[in-house]
């Protein structure tokens, strides 16, 4: 896939997207990257630990959170991708549902859109890589960060997610987006149930096989994982965090297997090793 400057091997391996949220409400690590030089180190440390991709993000995402302005995000993102530019070899992307955002940012170095409304919130994200030739990733949501798990379960989630990715390509394509430029995503949590999410990494195949696209998967820390281990593990080996990051291994392990094409993680290094040991048994195989 050919970016801004960069091009992704999609085809040749895997690639890993590493996590930087430089917002103070993230459920994974809010505040913890807020200060500039902090996410810019935490930015190198991502590069330097395997990543192909590094994901910046601004606003949360996770369940009940408000929107903030493209104002503040811009203030909280750009400081970090201007730093970057000249120190950072991977490609950027921005993690952003707003144009404003989207074109500051590409303006600066990102060369990939996040969208994790898949065009519902602002379509004009479209045009800014329609224009730009930046990657677009058009995700699966339902509703709003802050009101998507209040929803009731959809009773079919392939076809609500498979409609919801077609309406957003076919909005993309028609803003000027080549198909070669899209990326899609289920978009794991994002007003599923959990049930719903084991389902989706394990059909993930399904998606890849509709649309002839690239898949992503961002299972990484998601509280499906949590909800699905409860009562598995006995209360003497039970470890939240041990928990979190052997459910997204194991589940990025199965995605693979299904088809993915990039995986979207926070714990950089462990995913690195997991990813190109699956890639190397496989090629073994």
């Amino acid at each position: 896939m050919r970016l801004i400057r960069s091009t992704l091997d999609l085809e040749a391996r895997v690639q890993v997207m590493g996590v930087l949220n430089v917002t103070p409400d993230s459920f994974s690590d809010g505040g913890e990257y807020s200060d500039v030089g902090r996410a810019v180190a935490h930015a190198l440390e991502i590069e330097a630990e395997g990543a192909d991709l590094l994901d910046i993000g601004g606003e949360s995402t996770r369940p009940g959170s408000l929107p903030v302005s493209a104002e503040e995000e811009m203030a909280r993102v750009l400081p970090v991708i201007e730093q970057l530019r000249g120190r950072l070899r991977i490609p950027v992307s921005i993690d952003t549902t707003k144009r404003a955002v989207a074109a500051a940012a590409v303006a600066r170095g990102a060369e990939i859109i996040n969208d994790v409304s898949g065009l519902r919130f602002d379509p004009g994200v479209a045009d800014v890589a329609a224009e730009s030739g930046a990657g677009l990733v058009l995700m699966h949501s339902r509703a709003t960060p802050e009101t998507m798990q209040q929803l009731p379960p959809v009773t079919d989630i392939f076809a609500e997610v498979s409609g919801g990715l077609r309406r957003a390509i076919a909005l993309a394509v028609d803003r000027g987006v080549g198909r070669g430029k899209i990326i899609v995503d289920p978009g794991i949590g994002f007003g599923k149930t959990p049930e719903q999410n084991l389902q989706l990494i394990g059909g993930l195949d399904r998606l890849g096989a509709e649309f002839s696209l690239p898949v992503l998967l961002g299972p990484s820390r998601k509280s499906f994982i949590k909800r699905t281990l409860d009562g598995r593990m006995t209360a003497a080996r039970r470890d939240p965090a041990g928990e979190r990051l052997a459910g997204t291994a194991a589940s990025i392990a199965v995605g693979l297997l299904r088809g993915a094409r990039i995986v979207r993680v926070h714990d950089v290094g462990p995913a690195v090793a997991l990813v190109r040991m699956v890639e190397a048994l496989l090629a073994g195989a």
